[in-house]
């Protein structure tokens, strides 16, 4: 017989995908808004002033009256909807599952290399970038998203059930850089969440930290997670946003931007994320975090 990985953990799964889900409902009734305007400067090619921040954040609605700007911001909100619980679900449920196949399995191999407190880290770090990996199967979600987003023209009148048939495999353009911006974030992202509850608060058992012991926690994995995705993620943003039809590859994304915007061009909106789309990650992680233990007491 084939050998079998042992999975079971702390936690149930039931626990995990409540803990999860309800994280991420609650992070897209708050912070949709937030990632539209995210999203619209990354896709913005041109100079941003004072002047053209209005014309870019709401488009055609930069003169309407507040409340329809306000509520320009909501594009794709079924799609959001979707994708948002979906990858909260699996990426905030999914790494303690990749933790504890780690941990059961491979405990001591991570232990031997890195020694017992630093082999712990590199597991929850490891365990994450596996689970940014996976978040691939969710692309098709994210692109429907950032079209809506940032090129509702690319839908044409067509609803999703036709985009599916029509487009297939266009709907995970950028797979590879998602793959690649992925894997380093999410390392990142629960590596440094880890680090700072192990080393920084002395907190041993993570599924006992305090709602201000993952909150801080959160605070360093989101800082570290969204500074290292940035440049793939901004080339990944813009194979997206394009329309279904364009075939143009990353790397000819890469080349364009450095050549006609600059190096620095790679971590446009990071400012912008790291103030507005973090709150974002840190509201989701530290709410998962915490829910995810509660719920375990119940079910």
């Amino acid at each position: 017989m084939s050998p079998t990985l042992a999975v079971k953990g702390k936690d149930s799964g039931t626990a995990r995908i409540l803990g999860s889900g309800t994280a991420g409902i609650a992070e897209l009734l708050v912070f949709h808004p937030v990632d539209t305007i995210a999203k619209r400067l990354m896709s913005n090619k041109a100079k941003a002033g004072a002047s053209s921040l209005s014309t870019i954040i709401f488009r055609d609605f930069a003169t309407a009256p507040i409340h329809t700007r306000f509520l320009s911001l909501f594009p794709g909100l079924g799609y959001a909807a979707g994708y948002k619980v979906a990858q909260r679900v699996y990426k905030f449920g999914g790494q303690p599952y990749f933790n504890d196949v780690l941990n059961n399995n491979f405990k001591s191999s991570f232990t031997n290399t890195f020694g017992e407190r630093k082999g712990k880290l590199m597991m929850q770090a490891t365990a994450g970038s596996l689970t940014g990996i996976g978040e691939v199967v969710l692309l098709p979600l994210d692109v429907l998203k950032i079209k809506r987003q940032v090129n509702p023209e690319a839908f044409r009148g067509r609803g999703v059930l036709r985009i599916f048939a029509e487009e297939g495999r266009n709907l995970y353009s950028g797979w590879g850089w998602t793959m690649a911006r992925n894997a380093p974030g999410s390392f990142a992202l629960f590596g440094a969440s880890a680090w700072t509850k192990d080393v920084v608060l002395g907190v041993q058992d993570y599924s006992k930290a305090t709602w201000t012991q993952n909150f801080i926690a959160s605070i360093s994995g989101a800082v570290a997670s969204i500074t290292v995705a940035a440049p793939l993620d901004t080339i990944k943003t813009r194979i997206q946003n394009a329309n279904f039809e364009s075939k143009t590859s990353g790397f000819t994304v890469f080349r364009e931007l450095i050549k006609n915007e600059g190096p620095t061009a790679l971590f446009k909106g990071l400012t912008p994320k790291i103030l507005v789309v973090g709150p974002k990650l840190v509201f989701s992680y530290t709410l998962a975090q915490s829910l995810i233990p509660w719920f375990s007491k119940f079910v």
